[in-house]
């Protein structure tokens, strides 16, 4: 059974979200289809914000949980690379800090050629997007579909550091989205009243005629006729079809899953592409390539202190007892987000904006949580935000539904690392400060703090915070593989909409300036009136 529509948009991340939402309600005369490989609807842990300890350690149908080549920046390891599955994305299984990154970020864009993605040609759209529940300013909006809070409560702890970090000699910061980014603050989360939101519920909860979500559905190539874009080729319980496409396709499947679905239709190096079968309709080398992640290390204590958690059988009994007070008031230990606060510090007074970035979390956190530890404790992450290291995505196989080979070449630019060594020592010096002092805390793996004992802990122990970008970049250049209007170059009617498509890693978490490309190709796509 073959399927038409006007527009055809490959992906339901923050980006294909925002796309489909905008489209539908400006265009009630064009038919929509959002395919998504992932469930229509999220999971009952996804909307308990504290389920992401749940979510986040482990393959499910709402996480691909890849994993990447060994990596030898970081001793032969494998890197784990969680990603959510579904209709709303990695937002379904993320921490849900709401960060935009700097504004020298996209003014880097605009200088480099990519016109109309400057800060102020995207703040409009930031505030567009949010629904701040501090209400509308400047910087912010208030009546945007994307639910944006304060957690409505605070573990004990987090003021703690908070105390530490400004004993440290950094600044209190109220609003990393506001006048400026730099200094220590408690984050603002994609929540409502207690309750994750993520995209897929803030865009698409509302139903509209023109829209069809197609999920659990697999998109294996684009149909391409003449150097067109015509449709997808899509496998739904093992039955294949095509949907076709009136006006164009928009993939949005992530920094991983768009530049492989490029490469299994033909567009990508022409040697790769060769060397799996797959005929050349389209040489980019750039495809998959400039793959950009924040790597992050974790210094985690073990201590007992007022709203610091982990598996021991009374946290375990709190949490169960704290269900109820959930389920009927969206308040208790349920609706934190773990990494309550954190800051943007600069690695030293030189920098003229931060480099580094802090998480602190109300537990311990060791390899993405799929190490326990039956202790309470905390943990203060640290990582570089703009890493000079640049990596690939490259095909394992020809079928769409395996994994893609994933090489984030983290440390591979020896900057990196001086510079994680120096975001570790900002972490030590905040945990050293009186406030984390007479905590009485225990590194749960103790080193010296010389640079040769962080430099071992950083290649035995760090990994991405979960922020991979550029691997379908936006440029100027013709060797980008989308123009500034996210078009795909050599191909007609096709754009890349998604993380993939930044030039260079924004600043800090990457949910909402991925919604805000959705809402930019949005404007796009009804700017060409196709």
């Amino acid at each position: 059974m073959d399927e038409q529509f006007d527009v055809v948009i490959v992906g339901a991340g923050p980006a294909g979200c925002a796309i489909a939402a905008r489209l539908v309600d400006a265009r009630p005369e064009w038919t929509i289809a959002l395919i998504e490989s992932g469930p229509a609807k999220p999971g009952r842990m996804s909307r308990i914000p504290l389920g992401l300890a749940v979510l986040v350690p482990r393959r499910s149908k709402y996480n691909y949980a890849y994993e990447t080549v060994p990596q030898p920046g970081l001793g032969g390891r494998r890197g784990y690379q969680p990603r959510g599955r579904g209709v709303g994305g990695s937002s379904l299984i993320n921490a849900m800090i709401y960060v935009r990154g700097q504004p020298e970020d996209y003014d880097g864009w605009a200088a480099a050629g990519c016109s109309g993605w400057g800060w102020d040609d995207v703040l409009p759209l930031f505030r567009r997007a949010e629904d701040n529940a501090r209400g509308a300013d400047a910087w912010h909006g208030g009546d945007g579909p994307l639910a944006v809070s304060d957690l409505r409560e605070f573990a004990g702890i987090t003021d703690a550091f908070l105390e530490a970090a400004v004993q440290a000699g950094h600044v209190a910061n109220p609003d990393f989205n506001g006048a400026t980014q730099e200094g220590v603050g408690r984050y603002q989360v994609f929540q409502r009243a207690g309750v994750r939101i993520d995209a897929g519920t803030a865009y698409l909860s509302r139903p509209r005629p023109n829209l069809t979500i197609v999920a659990e559905t697999q998109v294996d190539r684009l149909v391409i006729e003449q150097g067109e874009v015509r449709g997808v080729v899509v496998t739904h319980l093992r039955r294949s079809r095509t949907i076709h496409a009136r006006k164009e396709v928009i993939v949005s499947a992530g920094a991983f899953g768009s530049p492989q679905l490029l490469m299994l239709s033909g567009i990508g190096p022409a040697t790769h592409l060769r060397d799996h079968g797959i005929a050349v309709l389209a040489d980019r080398p750039d495809v998959g390539g400039n793959l950009q992640d924040h790597l992050d290390h974790v210094t985690s204590l073990k201590l007992k202190a007022p709203g610091a958690f982990g598996m021991t059988l009374p946290l375990i009994a709190r949490a169960i007892r704290s269900h109820g007070v959930f389920k009927r008031d969206g308040r208790g230990m349920l609706t934190t987000n773990i990494a309550e606060a954190g800051g943007f510090l600069r690695s030293d007074g030189t920098r003229a904006r931060p480099d580094i970035q802090l998480h602190f979390c109300v537990g311990i956190v060791d390899d993405h949580s799929r190490k326990m530890h039956f202790t309470s404790g905390v943990s203060l992450h640290a990582c570089v935000l703009r890493p000079a290291s640049r990596g690939t995505v490259r095909l394992a196989s020809t079928n769409a539904a395996d994994a893609p080979l994933i090489d984030p070449a983290f440390l591979s630019a020896p900057g990196d690392l001086d510079l994680l060594v120096r975001g570790v020592r900002l972490v030590r010096d905040i945990l050293a400060a009186p406030a984390m002092k007479r905590l009485g805390g225990r590194e749960l793996y103790p080193n010296d703090g010389s640079e040769a004992a962080i430099v071992r802990s950083i290649r035995a122990t760090a990994d991405t915070i979960y922020h991979p970008v550029g691997t379908c970049r936006m440029g100027a250049d013709t060797a980008a593989v989308v123009d500034p209007v996210l078009r795909v170059r050599g191909i007609g009617r096709l754009r890349v909409a998604d993380a993939s498509i930044m030039p260079t890693l924004v600043s800090g978490n990457t949910q909402a300036p991925t919604a805000m490309i959705g809402e930019k190709a949005a404007d796009l796509i009804l700017g060409d009136g196709r």
